[in-house]
């Protein structure tokens, strides 16, 4: 019984996917779609920002990727469809203007189209002749200063919230602090001996770093890493060497290295306006979320110096005595 049920909703969505697929109508400029609910509010336009669920899937129904498992939908500002060179952009650009609110509707796109130039990357899910399938759904329409100020408000009151959580930490944990013109926080643990580094110099560096509840994300320390359980086997465990001034690293640790004198140590906490901002880890914020402020414990192992030009002489300026001067003889 179990399998018959099963069998059943298969063939219904079967019927649903050829049945929409039987319904297809074409922009002036090709776009294939169909748009399965249209509503009666206002269509879209150029420049309105546009937030939506997308399902991709292949010619068999096959789930490509999806915003519901992702866990949110996607925000895309619409553009003039002859400014877009993807030809997904392209078509969606070309089709959503025929849309409003709450609609939902299927593009479909050549994978013959995508690939051109590039059939050796053909994959076996895409035979030629085939489509990629877009299966949206409209949540919300903004114009472009709408979706601006609800952005910042959402930017603000995270920022916020970072702050209230960070200082919570900082009187948790009774941290007496020092405070840099950025908001880079720190107390030095170990006084170094030697000069600090200067920009252009290269820094041999070890690190922890952990969110504010603790948990340790990176480490340059075997001991560390293995005991927070994210030890990388063949990764080798040693001071990080980097030159400073050029980028490589986020904006808190430039600053927090040319603080440390050599053989020094220090725990910096870092907002995440110097570290990973608004967008999280490059991972997508799977392992440092969006406005995330993070502490590091950073020891400057070794400083390789480069020879770095003197500091110009300046000339003392002429003094001039506005009093009158005893004349003596």
């Amino acid at each position: 019984m179990k399998k018959y049920i099963y069998c059943a909703l298969l063939l219904c969505a079967f019927a649903a996917t050829a049945n929409a697929q039987s319904n297809l109508q074409r922009t002036p400029k090709g776009s294939l779609y169909t748009i399965f609910t249209p509503g009666t509010g206002d269509k879209i336009k150029v420049n309105d920002v546009i937030t939506f669920n997308i399902i991709q899937k292949t010619d068999k129904d096959s789930v490509l990727a999806s915003s519901y498992t992702m866990g949110h939908p996607v925000k895309l500002q619409v553009q003039a469809p002859e400014s877009a060179t993807d030809p997904i952009v392209t078509a969606l650009m070309e089709v959503l203007p025929l849309a409003s609110v709450n609609d939902s509707l299927l593009v479909r796109v050549s994978t013959d189209t995508l690939l051109k130039g590039h059939e050796e990357n053909r994959p076996p899910f895409f035979p030629k002749g085939s489509y990629l399938n877009l299966y949206i759904k409209i949540v919300n329409v903004q114009t472009l200063n709408d979706a601006i100020a609800e952005r910042n408000a959402d930017i603000a009151k995270a920022k916020a919230a970072e702050t209230v959580t960070a200082n919570k930490y900082i009187a948790d944990n009774k941290l007496i602090l020092k405070t840099t013109a950025s908001g880079l926080k720190y107390k030095v643990t170990k006084i170094g001996l030697k000069p600090k580094p200067l920009s252009g110099d290269t820094v041999l560096v070890n690190y922890t770093g952990k969110l504010l509840n603790g948990k340790v994300f990176d480490s340059s320390i075997a001991s560390v890493a293995k005991a927070a359980g994210i030890d990388q086997p063949g990764r080798p465990y040693e001071p990080l060497k980097l030159p400073l001034g050029d980028g490589h690293v986020i904006k808190g640790w430039e600053e927090a290295l040319l603080l440390l004198n050599e053989g020094g140590k220090a725990m910096f906490i870092i907002p995440s306006d110097l570290a990973y901002g608004e967008q999280g880890s490059p991972d997508g914020g799977a392992t440092i979320p969006p406005f995330s402020t993070l502490i590091f414990d950073l020891e400057l192992v070794k400083v390789i110096r480069i020879k770095h030009a003197a500091p110009a002489a300046t000339k003392k300026p002429l003094v001039k005595h506005h009093y009158p001067v005893k004349k003596t003889n």
